[in-house]
């Protein structure tokens, strides 16, 4: 016989002899996050801070890379932009040892008369330019052979205000990372030297005259670095008659023997 007598249990209520329901709070559990708070944003990063990191990774890897390049065969970033635009690049490395001694000496004679002497940069000659400059634009540069090895392997042509006072820092921290020899080697095989992705001694000498920079005469080597900094109008295979005239002054400071201690074998 029935008792309930149409009493109707609450389910949620435990039957009797049951251990008790513990709250979601005593069990380490806490209920689901409303939707509402879902929905709020997370704050963002501040852009100073945000520029300032890709500001520390522009700077590392200029870093990085240059203890790298003290030993395997750096590219620069105008061969980089050649080959991400399908254009061909040629150039074939060579050591300093196997470079005619009269290309790196008139290169010193001409673009960099205290190479073995600064520490990346020429300050007499910055000064220099910034006395005889324009009120527009300075007339000619002074950069030395360390600070256009920064600007090839890790910077970009023009904007030169904006350009040189990293290119400066670079320099500084080549001359600090690699020796002298190291930096002037590198510079001949960088460099550009002659229209349609030619770069580097080795290359320009077999386009310009057909032999390797080994075998360069003090004249030839003259001419490829009076083609300098613009070889692709000044192609030192076809040299005018002003790059001749350039040739010849680049020779007679040559052979006065510019100082090239820093580079024992010259």
């Amino acid at each position: 016989m029935s008792l309930d007598w149409g009493v109707v249990r609450d389910e949620a209520v435990p039957p009797r002899g049951a251990p008790p329901v513990l709250p979601p709070e005593a069990l380490g559990r806490f209920p689901e996050t409303s939707p509402a708070e879902e929905d709020i944003p997370m704050p963002r990063t501040p852009w100073p801070v945000r520029a300032g990191r890709i500001l520390l990774v522009i700077a590392v890897v200029p870093v990085l890379l240059s203890a790298l390049y003290a030993f395997v065969p750096p590219v620069s970033t105008l061969m980089l932009a050649r080959w991400a635009t399908f254009r061909s690049v040629e150039r074939d490395w060579v050591p300093l040892a196997d470079i005619n001694p009269a290309l790196p000496r008139a290169v010193i004679a001409s673009e960099d008369g205290t190479f073995c002497s600064h520490w990346g940069v020429d300050w007499g000659a910055v000064r220099a330019v910034i006395e005889d400059a324009s009120e527009d634009w300075p007339e000619r540069g002074a950069s030395t052979v360390s600070m256009q090895v920064a600007k090839n392997l890790f910077l970009w042509p023009g904007f030169g205000y904006v350009r040189k006072p990293i290119e400066i820092v670079l320099a500084h921290w080549i001359e600090l990372t690699w020796s002298k020899a190291r930096i002037m080697e590198v510079y001949l095989n960088i460099a550009e030297w002659g229209p349609n992705g030619i770069f580097g001694a080795e290359a320009g000498a077999r386009k310009a005259f057909g032999k390797s920079a080994r075998n360069l005469s003090p004249r030839e080597a003259a001419i490829m670095v009076a083609a300098l900094p613009n070889p692709i109008i000044r192609n030192p295979a076809r040299p005018t008659a002003g790059q001749i005239r350039r040739a010849a002054r680049i020779s007679a400071r040559s052979a006065q023997g510019p100082d090239t201690s820093c580079l024992s074998r010259l």
